[in-house]
């Protein structure tokens, strides 16, 4: 299994609506990401980051197809509507 991991840095002026995130961006992402199977939200309570995305998919490859779809873009072009802040990504592999 192989996953995104979208992280969301606080900072002085940002903004994350967790609200927006959880109810329609998580959608968003379902109906424009094929192969995405799960998709976990964390909420920042200490530290340097308001929320984190995990994003998870079958394999390497599903990951990368479902990255170049033709929807993917559709969850990148929402980002404005909840947060200010560019994201930080990672793609790992799940060992355990």
């Amino acid at each position: 299994m192989h996953k995104i991991s979208v992280l969301y840095p606080t900072g002085v002026g940002s903004r994350f609506d967790m609200d927006y995130y959880r109810k329609k961006h998580r959608e968003i992402c379902f109906q424009s990401l094929a192969g995405l199977e799960r998709m976990d939200i964390e909420e920042g309570i200490d530290g340097p980051y308001h929320a984190v995305g995990h994003l998870y998919f079958p394999s390497l490859e599903a990951l990368h197809a479902s990255m170049s779809g033709a929807k993917a873009g559709d969850a990148a072009a929402d980002v404005p509507n909840y947060t200010n802040v560019t994201p930080v990504i990672q793609i790992s592999q799940v060992i355990d």
